[in-house]
């Protein structure tokens, strides 16, 4: 069987959940695979002409040219930034006659998987052009909560098509199980995971002893709540509080002096860096955006042993009982909670065998999307 994939972000990126579906489907003896890079799906804003680095704490390190394996094909597609609006499909539809004839040729010549994980009117003809090939939409965001005005309201709208047409629907959340619950004869909750395979090996967990660090790996955006970051900081002062990646929104006040800022880094340099935590941190707001959302950060924390203070948000929010899991707000005791987390810690079995439960191969093998090999 062969894989057409309409990607969430280019090939040319840091691997995620797209990356490693199309990994482990060609991992399991499946032949090629055409992955179709995104193009804009919304109107342009101010903030995309203006976004420069304000400070030098805001740095991003930007994947180079990731190796593309000869059983994978990328396609570029063409477009207007101009989805949103009615009619802009037989627009770019002129761009896109090259990219569809791929598509067609790809689809004709065997048995073919259609996978659209993001919603775009590209993907939208395809789909409607090819109604007896296999489809599935992995819906791993709520994709209309990163726009605003029509375009997120196209959004919505294209998505709801793609929902109704595919034969299979995976969800990567709890909250993204129960928007879609009309389709709930084809939908599959497939929660994320982590490259366990990628991870050094298991060790005792302990951090007893030593300085505490709670440490963060992440882009910093919006979403990222610096209020209770703020208030951990300064009802722990004699605790570290280690925040990696890049920063595209800064506090408004002073930084508590036991919070550090790194830059961005790769995945491995990445890895080695959490092992210096004692704690992992996921302070997130709660909002329409994060209501949806399974972290890929708590399975990479959980799988090192470590335990984790995370917001009430997502998929979060309901692994309150979870051993290794604390979450917290602004009105909770902080300086009592981070001495409760400081003196948990996992044994290397649970370690090992979350590992083996929660690896991404584990997952997709489970969904029931193929056959057993």
């Amino acid at each position: 069987m062969r894989l057409v994939y309409f990607s969430p972000l280019p090939w040319n990126s840091f691997s995620q959940r797209s990356h490693e579906f199309v990994e482990w489907f060609h991992s399991r003896g499946e032949e090629e695979i055409l992955w179709i890079d995104p193009y804009p799906t919304r109107l342009p804003e101010l903030n995309d002409f203006r976004r420069v680095k304000k400070t030098r704490l805001v740095s991003e390190i930007k994947s180079s040219s990731k190796d593309v394996p000869e059983w994978l094909t990328v396609l570029n597609p063409k477009s207007l930034p101009i989805e949103p609006l009615l009619g802009s499909g037989y627009i770019n539809r002129l761009l896109w006659n090259d990219t569809q004839q791929k598509v067609n040729d790809f689809i004709e010549k065997d048995e073919c998987l259609l996978c659209i994980a993001k919603p775009s009117e590209l993907a939208l003809q395809v789909l409607e052009k090819n109604p007896k090939v296999f489809s599935l939409y992995d819906a791993m965001d709520d994709f209309p909560a990163f726009y605003g005005g029509i375009s997120k309201q196209a959004m919505a709208r294209r998505e709801r098509k793609v929902a109704s047409k595919v034969s299979q629907l995976f969800v990567s959340s709890t909250m993204l199980a129960e928007r879609f619950a009309i389709h709930q004869s084809k939908l599959t909750l497939v929660l994320n995971a982590c490259a366990a395979n990628l991870l050094p090996p298991v060790v005792n967990a302990s951090k007893q002893g030593g300085k505490l660090v709670l440490g963060y790996v992440g882009t910093i955006g919006h979403w990222f709540d610096w209020a209770l970051v703020f208030s951990i900081a300064r009802t722990n002062p004699s605790v570290t509080i280690r925040l990696i990646g890049p920063v595209y929104v800064l506090p408004k006040e002073a930084m508590p002096t036991n919070i550090e800022l790194l830059p961005a880094c790769d995945h491995a340099i990445a890895i080695q860096a959490m092992q210096e935590f004692s704690i992992g941190l996921i302070p997130f707001k709660c909002t329409e955006l994060t209501a949806s959302v399974d972290p890929i950060k708590y399975y990479e924390y959980r799988a090192l042993g470590l335990p984790i203070i995370s917001s009430h948000f997502g998929e979060m929010a309901l692994r309150g009982d979870l051993d290794g899991v604390f979450l917290v707000d602004n009105n909770s005791d902080l300086k009592n909670q981070i001495e409760n987390v400081a003196t948990f810690h996992f044994e290397k079995f649970d370690v090992q065998k979350f590992r083996i439960e929660n690896s991404w191969h584990a997952r997709f093998n489970k969904s029931g999307i193929l056959a057993p090999v």
